[in-house]
């Protein structure tokens, strides 16, 4: 008799709270899809149509202007997100760090080869 009540309160529990379950499953559910979306904004053909642009060709992934112009993409990406939500704070960090990293790889660019400096700074329409 007793263990017969303790499964009938823990049916009813689950009955009650079946609904609020599904609900939870479902937002969560939502949320994935959206931080899946909100992360691959930059998809292998995305790099690829970069890398073929800017590089030597579809894969010259290493040289100088690729990357950069692979940073700049991100960095206008970065961009957006933070006008949306100015106290993301992690978001920011990440739009510094792209930021210095280009600033350096356009030194040694500048360094090694002005000619190529000056093209990609044309071709990207970076001030300086």
């Amino acid at each position: 008799m007793l263990k017969n009540t303790i499964l009938d309160k823990k049916r009813d529990f689950f009955a009650k709270n079946l609904l609020q379950f599904k609900k939870m499953l479902y937002f969560c559910s939502r949320f994935q899809e959206n931080k899946i979306k909100s992360i691959m904004y930059l998809t292998q053909e995305k790099k690829q149509e970069i890398f073929n642009e800017y590089g030597k060709n579809a894969n010259d992934t290493g040289s100088a202007e690729a990357q950069i112009a692979l940073f700049t993409y991100r960095i206008q990406h970065l961009t957006e997100l933070m006008k949306k939500n100015k106290k993301d704070q992690v978001s920011e960090r990440a739009l510094v760090g792209l930021v210095g990293k280009r600033r350096r790889m356009l030194d040694y660019l500048k360094d090694t080869d002005i000619e190529r400096y000056r093209a990609i700074i044309k071709k990207l329409n970076l001030r300086k």
